[in-house]
């Protein structure tokens, strides 16, 4: 019995630490305006469970050197390799929340949340300031 107690509390214990669904996951972000991809962004788990997004690839031809359109930190740095999302944490049932996300192209960081959908096909992340109220929704697809 105690043999079962044991396995049972390692399994458990196995199912608590497991990955979040969004590590180790590619998404291709679109543009607002154009509509068409941008960019591939890389999820990771950090050791305290939030994760971080990082660019892994520039989709936009002639964009992928130096990006002297940027503002502040970004101007005339390549963007690939920058992480833009940060503290991102799950809140349960595919649903995310407390992270931020920075625009490369103003230096500006925001408040956000988002939700993964259609079976892991799209990722909807609203980036806001203050509340959720004053923002903007941009869907994410997946990559990989």
């Amino acid at each position: 019995m105690k043999k079962i107690l044991l396995a049972l509390g390692l399994l458990g214990s196995m199912a608590v630490h497991a990955a979040d669904p969004l590590n180790g996951t590619l998404w291709k972000t679109i543009d607002d305006e154009t509509n068409q991809p941008k960019a591939l962004v890389m999820f990771h788990e950090q050791k305290d469970g939030v994760l971080t997004g990082t660019i892994e690839k520039i989709l936009v031809p002639g964009e992928d050197g130096p990006c002297d359109g940027c503002e502040g930190p970004y101007h005339n740095k390549p963007l690939k390799g920058v992480t833009i999302v940060h503290h991102l944490k799950s809140i349960g049932n595919g649903q995310y929340a407390n992270g931020e996300i920075t625009d490369p192209k103003n230096g500006k960081t925001y408040s956000l949340k988002g939700e993964i959908l259609n079976n892991g096909k799209t990722l909807k992340l609203r980036g806001y300031l203050g509340i959720s109220l004053l923002g903007r929704n941009q869907i994410w697809q997946r990559a990989q």
